[in-house]
């Protein structure tokens, strides 16, 4: 079927909405009409290089909910007419990480950035007669997409669709690095740096893992109100304006536990949050820097004398299928904010204007939203 899609032709280029052609389902795929795309930093970091990838065209998008409208042969568990939310991992749940309890981690993965179909490792997008690369196997900014089972976890047809996409990546990123990776106690103080989608979900999960102290450091003064809105105890323009007000409140322990969810990682970055990391702590580096940068400041001696802890994460350490109707009924019954995290929502056509807005700091998620006129 011909649609429209947003496409990245090239980098440090916008984002180009043009007229796409994409597949019918075939076996073990779904096609699905899109309500709402999340814009997540990291499709940005493709405009920016940080990510790679292999070549171009590629359409944005990774986050995103909406209804089946057709079902390939194969499909199991799913039918015309459910509301669902895009995972960006695919979850096969028979390879060895998705055995051992690790979904997040899932081999299908390896293929993210390939934008060759899982089920037959063809391309289902083209634009101007090329191939396109879909993100993470998904392509969420087009008002129709077809994708692999694997990647599809049906929700309740009471969510807000507009929310429902949050949780497909930076809602249980975030929440998962309070709760799964951090492992965040109550009691526990804990330091955020990033405040954005990302950010604001791990202050939640901390807030709900029973955290004492929750220090919010982000350098744009709406976002660091909003964080103490979300529940943040305290709020800082910088690392080093937290150290000294953490030293007083902790009584020079520092924080059990912090998560650095900033939209660019730099490697000097890991240093400022050993600093805030009290002795057997554990740091968690959740955001994502550009893939060919190698150097981190870390000061190995204190590292090692003082037993911290350095922690990666991908997608919360959760599994999708769990994490995500779990987080929705967290939402339903008031114990998860989600509808606040929502600041703007775009047309598809306005898609560059939405990410000038996260990068200028004016959103905590900006949303896609697709009506009748883009089907």
């Amino acid at each position: 079927m011909k649609t429209k899609g947003a496409i990245l032709w090239g980098l440090g280029e916008k984002w180009s909405v043009e007229e796409i052609e994409i597949g019918e389902p075939v076996a073990g795929e779904v096609q699905i009409r899109m309500e709402a795309a999340g814009m997540c930093h990291s499709d940005h970091h493709i405009v920016t290089g940080a990510t790679p990838m292999p070549s171009f065209p590629v359409m944005g998008g990774h986050e995103g909910s909406g209804v089946i409208t057709k079902l390939g042969p194969e499909v199991k568990g799913l039918e015309v007419g459910d509301h669902v939310v895009l995972s960006f991992i695919p979850a096969c749940g028979t390879c060895p990480a998705c055995s051992a309890g690790h979904q997040n981690l899932c081999d299908l993965g390896m293929g993210l950035l390939s934008g060759q179909a899982i089920s037959d490792g063809t391309y289902r997008i083209q634009a101007r007669g090329e191939n396109v690369i879909p993100m993470c196997l998904l392509g969420t900014f087009s008002p129709y997409m077809v994708v692999n089972q694997s990647s599809v976890v049906k929700i309740d047809k009471d969510i807000p669709f507009e929310v429902a996409a949050l949780v497909g990546c930076g809602v249980p990123t975030g929440w998962g690095s309070a709760t799964h990776i951090a492992d965040v106690k109550p009691g526990e103080d804990v330091v955020i740096m990033g405040v954005g989608g990302v950010g604001i979900s791990a202050l939640q999960g901390a807030v709900a893992s029973g955290a004492r102290y929750i220090f919010a450091i982000d350098p744009v003064p709406w976002k660091r109100e909003q964080a103490l809105k979300f529940g943040a105890t305290h709020a800082f323009e910088s690392a080093a304006a937290a150290i000294q007000p953490i030293i007083d409140a902790t009584y020079g322990r520092m924080a059990q536990k912090t998560i650095i969810t900033v939209g660019e990682m730099k490697g000097e970055y890991v240093e400022e949050a050993m600093i805030l990391t009290a002795k057997a702590g554990r740091c968690v580096v959740t955001a994502m820097g550009h893939l060919t940068d190698m150097d981190v400041k870390l000061n190995l001696f204190l590292m090692a004398m003082l037993q911290k802890d350095l922690q990666g994460n991908i997608f919360g350490g959760g599994n999708a299928r769990q994490d995500v109707p779990n987080l929705l009924a967290m939402y339903k019954a008031g114990k998860l904010n989600l509808d606040d995290m929502v600041t703007r929502t775009y047309t598809l056509e306005g898609v560059n204007d939405g990410y000038q807005d996260m990068l200028d700091g004016k959103n905590i998620r900006g949303v896609i939203r697709y009506t009748e006129a883009d089907w």
